[in-house]
């Protein structure tokens, strides 16, 4: 079985509030029915969630009554944005069906806690893809918190041991700089945790889930010995594919 997580900055423009990007995502679920592998995707919330969430500083937990409407909107968001995806899984042919992690898993402290996973298994097992997505979930200690695509990913490979897991961005992969600021930017064709430490944190100076450390962190925790850890374009067509079909592709493999 393989992971999938399709970015925020992928299946949504992140500059512009509740902006679905609806032939990337159609074209991405068709890549991974056309592959025959089988998947379990995970998707971020992008411009449904973080705009929303960083203007009333959702991440850092509750302070106000001001924050309350908000957790309901931003909820509201990124149930339609998961909604979305979901029919266009189920146009490309893939059973699935949308998950919101808050219906299963609480946070305590900013840590996923995943005690009950039994009703993701049984819908795997029946042959349905649950699909999993970056959402406001509620925190023991902080009241609500942001639990990430990322954390979900991590948590996702403990439950189901996958053989591959797939980050899937708007860039080749990751880089010692911001590509999109810097022409320049060294691409870093294989991470590691020395690696981690020299990358510039201002890739992710809008993104209330850690971004690109972030996601790096978390490809890291889920690296095993049998188990490749990619990051890859999903802009470019057919990239995905081949990645799903064993090809090698231009993208950023994490070691441990």
């Amino acid at each position: 079985m393989i992971l999938i997580k399709l970015g925020g900055s992928v299946i949504t423009d992140k500059s512009q509030y509740r902006t679905f990007s609806r032939e990337t995502v159609s074209r991405l679920c068709r890549e991974i029915a056309d592959s025959g592998r089988d998947c379990i995707v995970v998707h971020g919330a992008g411009s449904y969630g973080h705009i929303m969430a960083k203007r009333f500083s959702l991440q850092d937990g509750y302070s106000g009554k001001e924050q309350i409407p908000a957790v309901a909107k931003v909820q509201q968001d990124v149930r339609e944005l998961s909604s979305m995806v979901i029919g266009e899984l189920i146009s490309a042919g893939i059973p699935a069906v949308s998950v919101p992690p808050g219906s299963c898993f609480v946070m305590d402290g900013g840590k996923l806690v995943a005690d009950n996973d039994e009703a993701i298994r049984a819908l795997k097992e029946m042959g349905i893809m649950p699909v999993m997505f970056g959402d406001v979930v509620m925190d023991r200690k902080k009241g609500f918190g942001i639990c990430s695509g990322d954390q979900l990913m991590e948590v996702l490979a403990r439950i189901f041991d996958p053989e591959m897991s797939i980050f899937v961005s708007d860039i080749d992969g990751l880089y010692l700089s911001d590509p999109k600021k810097d022409p320049g930017a060294e691409f870093v064709p294989e991470v590691t945790r020395e690696i981690l430490e020299r990358i510039s944190s201002e890739q992710s100076s809008d993104d209330v889930t850690g971004g690109v450390a972030g996601k790096m962190g978390s490809m890291l925790s889920m690296c095993a010995e049998k188990r490749a850890c990619i990051l890859l374009n999903g802009t470019v067509p057919g990239r995905l594919e081949s990645a799903l079909r064993g090809k090698n592709v231009r993208c950023t493999t994490a070691r441990v």
